[in-house]
């Protein structure tokens, strides 16, 4: 109250305009410039100066000031926080799954064909979780396992590309809540101190690279085989599958999809989803 108070003082109450979030929460690492968008992802709405009071601005400008902008804030903050693919039985153990720079909507068939299997899909932007230091991991793992369609237990990670990094670094020190990842492609040219990695790498990993990723921003197949080899040495499990056609996104859906090696990498992905969730209850999963 105090930022939106000093907020109204210096400008007009047009509230800024960010980009959606996934929840009405404090930002503890802002990315915007103005005091409101540094304390909210909001979604952008129409407000005029003196709407939701009624005194004139010109009696009580102040007054009129944080009137407005409190109306807007009660009228235009939208919690977007996350969508839910439940399983066709119900309710089902829960995998967390994140999207690559592109966007949730880049994996809406891949959550589906998860959530097929008998699994309680929870879709997330993973441009969210950048520059978090996990917080945002953290946070999605526990919003995950409050959807209506979860069932209790640690959840299974699956993210792509930049998700993917962010759950191979942070998203592996939650033993208490995460019970293996699968990683598509992820993002691990952060990764500088491979040692440190390893000792606090807590959750099994598989995952996926193509050989002819070019894309990854500093990430390299190499930088996978250093951190896998580094992690299997240190009896922790890391399995690293390459595909030698593969580029980056040959997911389902994505701009350089493989069909071949997707089939053959969500294969993998069933199989594992078992062993870190179990085989879902009464449910048999259709033939694909």
């Amino acid at each position: 109250m105090i930022a939106i108070f000093l907020y109204t003082l210096h400008a007009a109450p047009k509230i800024p305009a960010g980009r959606p979030g996934r929840r009405l929460a404090l930002d503890p690492h802002p990315r915007s410039g103005g005091v409101l968008e540094r304390m909210f992802r909001i979604e952008p709405i129409p407000c005029s100066r003196n709407e939701g009071n009624s005194t004139p601005r010109k009696a009580f400008p102040r007054f009129a000031a944080i009137a407005g902008a409190l109306a807007c804030l009660t009228a235009g903050l939208v919690a977007n926080a996350q969508q839910e693919f439940p399983p066709p039985q119900g309710k089902g153990r829960v995998v967390v799954l994140a999207s690559g720079t592109s966007g949730p909507a880049h994996y809406t068939t891949v959550a589906r064909e998860i959530a097929e299997l008998g699994y309680d899909v929870v879709l997330f932007d993973g441009n969210q979780t950048a520059g978090t230091h996990g917080d945002a991991v953290k946070a999605d793992i526990l919003e995950a396992q409050k959807m209506p369609h979860a069932l209790p237990g640690r959840v299974a990670l699956v993210g792509f590309s930049l998700s993917a990094g962010m759950f191979l670094y942070y998203g592996t020190q939650y033993p208490d809540l995460v019970s293996g990842g699968v990683l598509w492609y992820p993002e691990n040219g952060f990764i500088h101190d491979t040692p440190g990695f390893v000792g606090r790498m807590k959750v099994p990993l598989l995952v996926f690279a193509g050989t002819r990723d070019r894309y990854r921003d500093g990430g390299t197949i190499d930088k996978d085989g250093e951190l896998a080899a580094a992690a299997n040495a240190a009896g922790k499990p890391f399995e690293l599958v390459a595909y030698p056609d593969a580029a980056s996104d040959f997911a389902r859906g994505g701009d350089q999809y493989n069909p071949q090696d997707y089939e053959d990498s969500f294969g993998r992905t069933a199989e594992r989803l078992k062993a870190y969730l179990g085989v879902p209850p009464d449910f048999n999963s259709p033939a694909r």
